[in-house]
């Protein structure tokens, strides 16, 4: 199999959007993963990142805006063989769909998380967005008049048991911090700096590439105050790797009774007990 057998039509992105490279390195990753389509989902909300699904040869939902989660951790409670993957934006995932994105942090279910986050809402042509720079250090692009939202730091408040960054720009980095987020036994928050290059004109690839750096060699993933520390690393230099994973019990692992080896989806349902209560009305 290619990760051709991953395509499925041609997108209505924006020549040289970095969500050319986002799709073509997860449906690589996919591939390299020996994941057949069927065995993938891919969830959404609204915006531009979130028509990924829409792009690709396998199992696909699009929810409201803002509401990717819910059904993502629904998909994987009844069907624990599914690899979930979500793929939002910067707004859909952390404005409207921020109080989701809290509390599914907090449950830990096995779904990966991508956020391909251009720091503006592309779709409805460049509002700011919760991760919008401030004023001060973007008066040329979207303006945010209130403090810019850092996913990474709330994510690790919240208990996430991982945490990375990336940027589209760089595939390889991008791939390999994806495999990883996928292959995560929890909830998995990959946040990938992808530039807008119709409606920010500030955080362009040039921006990122001059900005970002990758975490050094021997960096300890399991220390929570050094993640903590680089999260809030955000300005002249942007650190990008996986900045915090540990192993947690998941929401299924806490909850044997309810998910055994037999999924939910092929498990026999009786309804003689919901008749028998019913009969008590007529």
């Amino acid at each position: 199999m290619t990760d051709a057998a991953f395509y499925s039509t041609e997108t209505a992105w924006c020549p040289g959007c970095g969500n050319f490279d986002i799709i073509q390195t997860l449906t690589k990753v996919l591939t390299d993963m020996h994941f057949a389509p069927n065995q993938v989902l891919l969830v959404g909300g609204i915006g531009q990142a979130a028509k990924l699904n829409q792009y690709v040869n396998a199992n696909g939902f699009s929810g409201l805006h803002g509401r990717s989660l819910p059904a993502a951790v629904a998909a994987k409670m009844v069907n624990q063989a599914l690899t979930v993957i979500v793929n939002t934006g910067d707004g859909d995932s952390y404005g409207e769909g921020g109080n989701h994105f809290l509390h599914n942090i907090r449950r830990n279910v096995d779904i990966t998380h991508f956020v391909h986050d251009n720091q503006i809402y592309g779709l409805t042509k460049g509002q700011t967005s919760p991760t919008s720079d401030s004023c001060g250090d973007s008066p040329h692009g979207a303006c945010n008049l209130s403090r810019p939202f850092n996913p990474l730091l709330v994510a690790l408040a919240a208990g996430a048991t991982f945490v990375a960054r990336t940027f589209s720009g760089h595939k390889e980095h991008m791939a390999s911090v994806m495999r990883a987020a996928i292959m995560h036994q929890g909830y998995a928050l990959v946040d990938i700096l992808q530039p807008c290059i119709s409606f920010n004109k500030v955080n362009t690839f040039a921006y990122y590439k001059q900005h970002t750096y990758e975490l050094e060699a021997g960096y300890d993933t399991g220390n929570l105050e050094a993640a903590l520390l680089r999260s809030m690393e955000y300005g002249p230099k942007i650190p990008l790797g996986i900045l915090y994973q540990v192993t947690r019990p998941t929401y299924h692992q806490q909850r044997p009774a309810i998910f055994d080896e037999t999924p939910i989806i092929d498990k026999r349902v009786s309804t003689e007990p919901l008749e028998t209560l019913m009969a008590r009305f007529r």
